[in-house]
């Protein structure tokens, strides 16, 4: 039986939930040359609308948890579980990281602030595993 690639998937949509908006762009720019598009939200109500709009096509999550509003990342992520129970969640956070173990969704990760945004790339890249090869199915 003959073998076929499966057409590859379009990158994967990554929304990135941050106030501070130099390290949003940090961040931004070390995603620039990667296989991730991504959007942004500057505050959880923003982010808590895109992620409950089905047409948005959010794959994944990097939020800050200190978003300076009632509403913190802890928040945004929980909303997104609800919407996407398998949607890859990455929190960053200078001040609220020992909070994780209890606050965070399952299968979370945490990113310390201060941190190189390539620490980011490279969790969002354990999200999205790839393979050296396509993914094939017999026909």
């Amino acid at each position: 039986m003959p073998l076929a690639c499966m057409a590859p998937a379009p990158h994967p949509l990554i929304l990135y939930v941050e106030d501070e908006i130099l390290i949003q762009a940090m961040v931004l720019t070390a995603f620039e040359h990667t296989r991730f598009a991504m959007v942004t939200a500057i505050s959880a109500a923003q982010a808590l609308e895109m992620l409950a709009d089905p047409a948005s096509g959010i794959d994944g999550l990097i939020t800050d948890i200190n978003l300076n509003s009632r509403l913190n990342g802890w928040d945004v992520a929980r909303a997104g579980r609800a919407n996407n129970s398998t949607l890859p969640v990455i929190y960053v956070s200078g001040a609220s990281g020992h909070e994780w173990t209890v606050q965070g969704v399952s299968g979370s990760e945490m990113v310390i602030k201060p941190f190189a945004a390539s620490f980011l790339v490279e969790a969002m890249d354990r999200c999205f595993p790839t393979d050296e090869y396509c993914n094939s199915k017999i026909l």
